[in-house]
Order: structure tokens, then sequence, then C-alpha cells
């Protein structure tokens, strides 16, 4: 890890993880975007993740991917479950890299959420009554046969052999990333998906080696991480993606994920991805950089990196949790849909300069901005505004 300079903040140095240097900290989250067909990626995703490349951001991960059809959490989700969703995303991971960033992924299983409406249609369990045309509802899984929430299906509760399936099913997926050319992978289980829902006692209720104690809850999540562990390569970080909380008592603790995240990182996991919620709605205070303590929280108490991320908004917040060692990492969801430009932003804000824009808009960009320095401000209310000459 390179350390900061006077001249050059925290957020901007790199970060060497294996085999592999992110450029700067700042990371795009992956952010469902419920916009393909069969799991297959297509122009969308290109521009969409190819903007944030552009936009100076170290690392990209691509949103969550389903390893099964039937662990999409709807019908527009990206998928790899079929060697047929290799050319598409390798068409994205090849943009990234080409333009600076590096290219990552998010395998996922939706579990008792799977087979829901696309957010701006409700979001609610899709039905035969509210399905779109040629999408109809799936049978979902789960650790247990705990319903999602009120209204949903009661799932399937998975036998062991399922879990074997289900597993083989991020390895195969994993496989698929790798042939596609991304650098990072990371494994999702929070957000109250699969994995999270073997984890929290809200939703696992199981009475075999797979439930109950907390040692017994994390058993088939760390199977997932070692497995994937095993097929990705050793020179290719994996992260994982965990709710440091659940949102209602009885849930998961900040003590159960400090444990998680020390077992992870003896599975050879290497950054701790740290998110919150997902089952049972939120009852912790909400504020800007409100799960930053959750991060440092994990960094400190199972000696991991982790990536913060939840309401940065502000290049000096990000900069300020890198330099405070709160987290190793800092990402970014709707801040970087808002601006996909926020990395160079960044930059711009924190250094006073342009060179971490693309080469070309950054000189232009900096002459620009010298110019303007010798008008001024812009006034208003008129729409032209002459400096006078100096004298």
């Amino acid at each position: 890890m390179t350390g900061s300079t006077p001249e050059t903040p925290a957020l901007l140095t790199p970060l060497t993880v294996r085999g592999v240097t992110l450029p700067n900290r700042l990371v795009v989250a992956p952010m469902c975007q419920y916009s393909v067909s069969d799991g297959l990626v297509g122009d969308y995703h290109l521009v969409h993740l190819g903007r944030f490349a552009l936009g100076g951001f170290g690392l990209v991960l691509v949103e969550a991917t389903a390893v099964t059809p039937q662990g999409r959490i709807s019908h527009g989700d990206v998928g790899l479950w079929s060697d047929g969703h290799v050319p598409g995303l390798a068409r994205v991971a090849d943009f990234l890299r080409a333009h600076g960033a590096v290219a990552g992924i998010q395998l996922a299983h939706a579990g008792a959420k799977a087979s829901s409406q696309r957010p701006w249609e409700g979001g609610a369990a899709v039905t035969a009554g509210n399905a779109r045309p040629g999408e109809q509802p799936w049978p979902t899984v789960s650790a247990s046969a705990v319903p999602a929430g009120p209204g949903w299906p009661v799932p399937h509760e998975l036998t062991v052999a399922e879990l074997g399936e289900v597993r083989d099913a991020f390895v195969a997926a994993t496989r698929r990333a790798l042939a596609a050319g991304f650098d990072v992978v990371e494994v999702h289980a929070a957000h109250g998906y699969l994995l999270h829902q073997f984890l929290s006692p809200l939703s696992n209720r199981r009475t075999d080696g797979y439930g109950g104690s907390r040692e017994a809850r994390m058993r088939f999540p760390l199977e997932v991480v070692a497995a994937v562990r095993a097929e990705w390569p050793e020179d290719r970080p994996l992260f994982v993606r965990v709710s440091a909380v659940d949102g209602s008592d009885g849930g998961i603790t900040l003590e159960d994920t400090v444990a998680l995240a020390a077992e992870l990182r003896a599975r050879g996991v290497d950054v701790v991805d740290v998110s919150g919620g997902g089952l049972g709605g939120w009852q912790h205070p909400l504020g800007y950089g409100y799960q930053v303590p959750f991060a440092a929280r994990l960094r400190a108490g199972a000696d991991v990196a982790t990536m913060a991320v939840g309401l940065i908004v502000d290049p000096r917040q990000a900069e300020a949790v890198v330099a405070g060692g709160l987290a190793d990492l800092v990402a970014v969801a709707r801040e970087a849909q808002d601006d996909p430009n926020f990395a160079v932003h960044a930059a711009r804000e924190l250094t006073g300069r342009y060179d971490a824009y693309p080469v070309q808009a950054g000189p232009r960009l900096g002459r620009r901005g010298e110019f303007l320095g010798t008008l001024g401000p812009w006034t208003g209310p008129g729409p032209v505004q002459v400096a006078e000459r100096a004298r």
C-alpha cells in the first residue's frame, strides 16, 4: 500500500491487493439496473459502467450478477449462469481496463428476495396478477421457509444437497468471471439475499449443521467463499460484501460480523465491503457516512482490509475515511449515478489539478480553469459578463 504525501491525498494513492493495483481508493459500488433480458449485458451496461472508468474511479464493480436463473432479484438482472453471458461482460471489462479502472463483478443469489418486481414497478413479489407479459414468478429458496416479508411467498428450505448445487453455481460463475476478464470478484453476502439469509437468525431457523449457533449460521456462506477462493486465481483479489448489522432486534450484531470477517480473512478474502441492513428494516441512526464506523470496527477487530460505503457524498469526507485509517477503500453508489465524474472531481478538489482527467479533457479543462480564474466568479443575472481589461 502506498501512503499519502502532502502532494498526494490518501484517497488518490494506489492500493495493491495480491497482483492487482487499484490506481486510487474510490470504488463504484455494485448497483442493480434491472435493465437486461435473460441476464445478457448489452450497450446500456457498457455506457453505464464505462462512464465511471472515464470518470476516474479506481475500481468499478458490476452489479449483483445472478449465479442461477432462480437467484435473480428480478427478470431484469444480469446473469453469469451460462457461457453465453461471458461475451457481453467481457466487452464491459475490456472497456473498463482500457480506460484505467480495475474491472470487478459481484456474484449473488437473491434467495427468498428473488422473483421481485423492478423497483420502479413497486419492488414487490411478482405474482400472476402483477407480472409483465412473459415474466411470470418463479419458486424461491432460502435457508429456511421464512418469507422475505409480508405478502411474499414462503421459500423452499434448501436441502444439504441443494446447498452443494448453489455452491457449485457460485464456482461456475467465478470461472466465467475469469473468462470475461475481471480482476476482482465480490461475493454478495449482504442486504438480505441468500448468503445473508443463512447468516441472520431472523431468517435462518434451521436445526441441522447450517443453523442455530453463530458458527453454524456462518457455515454455508464460508463454504461458498472458500470454494470461490479456490477457483479464483491466487493473484487476484476476492472481496465479500456483508451487512454489519440487521435492521431489527434479534438479528446480526456487529460482534457477529467481526467474527465473520475474521473467518473470511482466514479463507483468503482480501477486502470486506461493509454495508448494512436488508432484513427487518433499519433502526440505526442515519446520516452522512453512517456505516463508516462499521468498516472501522471490522478493520480493527478482524485485521482485514475494509471498504466503507453509505452516504459518502463529498471528496473531503472520503479523504477523511482513508487518511484516518477507518477503511482502505471508499465505495459510492447513488453519488456516482448523480456524478459519474465524482472521482476526477475529487482529485481536482483535493489537489487543485486536472491531471486525473482523461487526456482528452484534462489539459483543456486545466487551461479553461486558469482562464476562468482571471475572470472571477460569474455574478449574473444576465447571460453575458465580460471582465474589464487590466490597465
